[in-house]
Parts: C-alpha cells; sequence; structure tokens
C-alpha cells in the first residue's frame, strides 16, 4: 500500500529529477522555453500533492488531486515534445514519464476510492 509519505516523497523526488532536466538543457531558446514549461507543471505535482494533503474534506482533497493529475499528464506532454522536437533523449525521457504515468494512476485510484466513500456515506 502506497502511503502519504510514500507520495509526498515520490513527488517530491519526480520534482528533483525535472530540476536536474530542465538544468541539462542546452540554451538555445526553445529548449529554454520548453524547460520553464516542464519545470512549472514538474515540479507543480509536489507541491499539489502536499496541498491535497492538506485538505479540508474530501471533496477537496479530490478537486486538489485533480490538479495534481493534470500538472503531472502535462508534464508527460512536454517530455513527448521535448522528444520530438529531439532536445532529449527518449532514454531520458521515458523514466521520467513512467513515472509521471505511475503517479497519474496512484492518485487517479486514490480519487476514485475517496469518491465511492463520499457517495457511501
Amino acid at each position: 500500500m502506497v502511503t502519504s509519505k510514500d507520495l509526498k516523497d515520490r513527488t517530491k523526488e519526480f520534482s528533483i529529477d525535472i530540476l536536474k532536466l530542465v538544468s541539462s538543457l542546452t540554451h538555445n531558446s526553445t529548449a529554454q522555453i520548453l524547460g520553464r514549461q516542464i519545470l512549472r507543471s514538474g515540479t507543480s505535482v509536489g507541491a499539489n500533492y502536499r496541498a491535497a494533503c492538506r485538505a479540508k474534506s474530501n471533496k477537496d482533497f479530490i478537486n486538489k488531486l485533480a490538479i495534481v493529475i493534470e500538472e503531472a499528464d502535462e508534464t508527460q506532454f512536454w517530455l513527448e515534445l521535448l522528444v520530438s522536437s529531439e532536445l532529449i533523449e527518449r532514454d531520458k525521457a521515458a523514466i521520467l514519464w513512467k513515472e509521471a504515468d505511475e503517479l497519474i494512476r496512484i492518485l487517479t485510484a486514490s480519487s476514485k476510492t475517496t469518491k465511492s466513500k463520499i457517495q457511501k456515506s
């Protein structure tokens, strides 16, 4: 079972890995623009997950998780764009893309579980 602390750690590590990726990009304008985009969405995953952990209600938790899921999905888009434009190697992006996908799956399941608890009460 994945705990809140596990996910806090994973989303923080994901943010750090995004920071490292952005630091490794070339200094041309396209790479820098895309770098800023993925930096914003990728680090937002961890920050918004922490906010979700402080939710005031189940509905608030679900809404905040939705933001985390959207940001992880957006990060996948930027990774795909960086690979397609040959600014990073596919192998480098694949690890981050997979982690984003796993986080999306875990958080989606958590959201569904919380929604079913709301419906039962």
